[in-house]
């Protein structure tokens, strides 16, 4: 194959869903299978949302081959869910029912006619073989490779206590192990169903007018342009704009905001969320596979693929850890009856019993089923968080940098105040909104607002010989004399004797306030001073009281405005740093500094301009992602909803992931630590062995599982 073919084959990417793993080791493992396959150049497996992203070309059969000693079942990604059978009437499960009893039943035949007697070996030999079947063909499969996984772990152990005619450990020793997996699937499925919850939000099709004629039409056929009718209490299949209709909108699958929002014409709305009141004509904007569902759904499964660094760490330790552990056993079998004339059964027995304990199911699954669960909580509430490493770093953040506008404030300036000196408020805000109309300033949009507001006819207003003071103001000619709106700066220029001393007073008082004051006058005098400010938002305060409640040390808010403003805002807000006069580069170039100074930084923007900051530092945190394709693309978290008071809960959920995450491994290593100190003595038996690593795996499960209360 030429390098041409390659690279256009390599391009062929296909993703299908896979329904029965059960460990990440197996994942790993049904890669591998994969890759070997003809046609395939590679192959990657997701096992937080159960996937397989394969490149080149092969078939679902040549797949379900691959994973056969597993039992996987693939299937294409879109295809419907197939819905799994209850936990207790799993196949798999119902194997494990029938050893316990054949267990059970031999145990007393053991207690009525004595340990050795044949019936109760058979009823032994039986429970070993159901439950262990698959257990066992996967571990001779293994050991032929000299590949020393969990599963060629307890081969050995079980056949080995067979030898020793130990029958009801062997058996006890299957069962447990077999009940250790069935629970860690069933903890991996729980974690699981937080994204299926998300696919099966938004309908799968759609009332659509096309032409004059209404159809129902499966969401895979709707096209860009078509007409998506919505009736209330129905859910949005598709994104779109109203362009018929008020109604509002329960938006909380996509932004976490429990409060509807209400919708007009013009207005954007996404798949997934529910119409509450009103009828809408919504035109659809994108097909099924663009909309901010899937991209949220996309995002929350490769980010349950990305590897925490703790998750990395664990891989490393259990790639050295596993051979050491049967080594050390082999080692303790033979060398005490060899060289000190010791019970070879006793010592086989001992041996044996390090391999169980040996097995590092709880350990491999500690960091997984943890991240899982915590992105998961993280997308119902409207916080996408991209990585198991973005949910680490989170949660050891110690600096919070915030952009100003639009983050900290509303983004929209609007006029506060309003002082006259010469002349009618309403007449001579009518004059400066009709100059003003034909200025590109955003401040210049903060007076047409006001004057629409206050109902003043400026559009009737001639306005005549418009021209623009760069940086400073502009002039115009409204009923034959020339007026000026402008920055102070431009009357002390303007006027003969500049700026009067009261004047000048009341402008530096609006301006310790936070607030921007134009000028409207004459080249003779100043008629009235218009103070506009970017407003707070009503969260902030209290957003930043709570972050610096959970432990963050510092909190800094960049902005470009001048010192005083950005002074002013900053005291209301309660930020510990304040740093003005910034442009982009500035800002990258502090983020950098707060990086080598504290390690770890955080940046909170609305994703379209401060993207090199919030690139920069170790978490980009950007706000709105629900509306912008820019914020979901450059941040590392994104608050789906406009809504600061999501990031608290956020750090909170990110230090608790973190905890459990430490809790797990080190709980892991403890148990197995204290399970080996007990050889020693003697006191370590099989069945205890594999008592202390199912116990470990159940606990490290359930603890995972706390993460789903954490709320905000």
């Amino acid at each position: 194959m030429s390098e041409q073919q390659a690279k256009l084959s390599k391009s062929e990417a296909k993703t299908y869903r896979v329904q029965g793993f059960t460990c990440a080791n197996c994942a790993a493992k049904f890669e591998n299978n994969v890759k070997s396959l003809p046609g395939v150049q590679d192959a990657k497996v997701n096992f937080g949302a159960s996937k397989i992203t394969v490149w080149g070309t092969t078939t679902i059969e040549e797949l379900e081959k691959a994973g056969a000693f597993e039992n996987l079942k693939i299937r294409e990604d879109k295809e419907k869910a197939v819905n799994r059978e209850p936990f207790w009437k799993q196949k798999e499960n119902i194997k494990v029912y029938i050893s316990a009893v054949l267990l059970v039943i031999s145990w007393f035949l053991g207690k009525q006619y004595g340990e050795e007697h044949f019936f109760a070996t058979i009823g032994y030999a039986a429970a070993i073989l159901i439950g262990g079947y698959s257990l066992f063909i996967k571990g001779f499969k293994n050991l032929v490779r000299l590949n020393f996984d969990m599963n060629t772990l307890m081969t050995v152990a079980v056949l080995g206590a067979a030898a020793i005619g130990e029958w009801g450990e062997g058996a006890t020793v299957v069962i447990l192990f077999a009940i250790s997996e069935a629970l860690e699937r069933y903890s991996m499925d729980k974690a699981r169903q937080s994204i299926e919850s998300l696919m099966d939000i938004a309908p799968k099709e759609a009332l659509i007018r096309r032409g004059n004629e209404e159809m129902m039409v499966p969401v895979d056929d709707i096209q860009v342009g078509d007409i998506m009718i919505v009736k209330p209490g129905q859910k949005l299949a598709m994104d779109g704009i109203v362009i018929k209709g008020t109604s509002t909108l329960n938006q909380a699958a996509i932004t976490g905001e429990s409060v509807p929002v209400t919708k007009t014409v013009g207005d954007e709305v996404f798949a997934g969320t529910l119409n509450e009141e009103g009828l809408l004509e919504v035109k659809v904007t994108k097909r099924v596979e663009d909309t901010t569902l899937s991209k949220i759904i996309h995002l929350v499964e490769e980010a349950q693929a990305e590897r925490a660094p703790s998750q990395a760490f664990v891989d490393r330790f259990a790639k050295y850890y596993t051979p050491a552990i049967i080594i050390f056993a082999l080692l303790l079998a033979v060398i005490p009856p060899l060289f000190m004339g010791a019970d070879w059964s006793e010592w086989i027995y001992r041996g044996l019993a390090v391999l169980v304990v040996g097995c590092p199911c709880a350990l491999v699954i500690s960091t997984p089923v943890a991240i899982v669960t915590a992105i998961g909580n993280a997308a119902k509430n409207g916080v996408l968080i991209k990585g198991g490493i973005y949910l680490e770093e989170a949660g050891s953040l110690k600096v919070i940098a915030f952009d100003k506008t639009g983050t900290l404030t509303k983004g929209v300036p609007s006029v506060t105040d309003v002082v006259t000196y010469n002349g009618d408020e309403n007449e001579l805000m009518t004059i400066t909104a009709a100059i003003e109309k034909g200025s590109q300033h955003p401040l210049a949009s903060a007076i047409i607002r006001k004057a629409e507001e206050d109902g003043l006819n400026f559009n009737d207003v001639s306005v005549e010989e418009f021209q623009s003071i760069t940086g400073k103001g502009v002039k115009a000619k409204v009923n034959n004399a020339m007026y000026y709106v402008g920055s102070p700066g431009l009357f002390e220029e303007l006027l003969p004797n500049g700026i009067q001393s009261e004047i000048k007073e009341q402008i530096t008082t609006l301006q310790i306030q936070g607030k921007t004051v134009m000028v409207l006058g004459t080249e003779k005098e100043i008629l009235a001073l218009i103070a506009v400010a970017d407003e707070i938002r009503e969260s902030s305060k209290e957003v930043i009281r709570k972050l610096h409640q959970v432990g963050i040390e510092k909190t800094v808010m960049l902005t470009g405005d001048n010192q005083r403003t950005a002074e002013a805002i900053g005291k209301q807000v309660g930020v510990s740093d304040i740093k003005a006069d910034l442009l982009p580069e500035d800002k990258l170039n502090f983020i950098k500094e707060l990086r080598d100074k504290y390690r770890s930084v955080a940046m909170v923007g609305d994703g379209v301009n401060d993207a090199p900051a919030l690139a920069a530092s170790t978490v980009g945190v950007a706000m709105g992602g629900a509306g912008t394709d820019t914020a979901l693309e450059t941040a590392d978290i994104v608050l789906m909803s406009d809504d600061l008071s999501k990031l608290p809960y956020t750090i909170k959920l990110s230090r608790k992931a973190l905890a459990i995450i430490k809790q797990n491994i080190t709980f892991s290593l403890g148990i197995k630590a204290l399970a080996l100190l007990l050889i020693v003595p003697g006191w370590l038996t099989l069945w205890l062995a594999i008592f202390a690593d199912m116990g470990a795996t159940l606990i490290v499960t359930l603890n995972s599982m706390r993460l789903l209360k954490v709320k905000e």
